[in-house]
């Protein structure tokens, strides 16, 4: 049955409706409490759609030991998902928003916030050979500076305002992520003193 309310709500998503609960149990042909039993808030049933529509981006892995190439690999890998599946993504953002600002006016109510975190442990796993070169405060800059180029923001700008396809938002992102990661290592190398050879006597 939580397939069936989760496909249901993928289908009214990309038809562009984020559904209460109770619109759900009605589109699914189920009674509310049968929704309520899987998906308690409507967080919880926003978080599951986000999951789903990531799909395999939550598992991927590397062999790859160089930093740079991988955050290269994952955003090669990731974006035409986040492409297919970009209207249910953008109803989690606008959910996101939409709780944000009630929750500063202290008007969330009773419904927790929906938590989104997934680019944070994968930028961190992209990048995890950086820590054998990097400071812990740089490692931790970096995955900062990355998290802003990736996700379903992004497509906010360049779709949205530069009006780009997504061959062309790749490109610009891998061409960011790359920039990004060589400021990094440049930062560290120049950060670490330098080895003068011993005066000859």
């Amino acid at each position: 049955m939580r397939k069936v309310l989760l496909t249901t709500a993928m289908q009214m998503m990309a038809d562009g409706i984020t559904p209460s609960l109770t619109e759900l149990a009605e589109a699914a042909e189920v009674s509310r409490a049968t929704a309520y039993r899987y998906f308690p808030t409507q967080s919880d049933l926003i978080a599951a759609v986000v999951d789903e529509s990531l799909g395999p981006i939550l598992s991927w892995e590397s062999p790859s030991k160089d930093a740079a190439a991988r955050i290269d690999e994952l955003i090669k890998y990731a974006y035409p998902r986040l492409e297919q599946f970009e209207v249910q993504l953008r109803a989690a953002i606008q959910i996101s928003l939409q709780q944000g600002a009630q929750e500063r006016a202290s008007k969330l109510k009773n419904e927790h916030p929906l938590v989104r975190g997934h680019r944070v442990e994968l930028l961190k796993h992209a990048i995890a050979p950086l820590r054998e070169s990097v400071s812990d405060r740089l490692f931790l800059k970096t995955t900062r500076a990355l998290s802003m180029i990736y996700g379903t923001e992004v497509f906010l700008v360049l779709k949205d305002i530069w009006h780009l396809d997504i061959d062309e938002i790749i490109d610009i992102v891998r061409w960011t992520a790359s920039a990004i990661m060589k400021h990094a290592v440049d930062e560290s190398a120049a950060a670490k003193p330098s080895k003068k050879s011993p005066r000859k006597a």
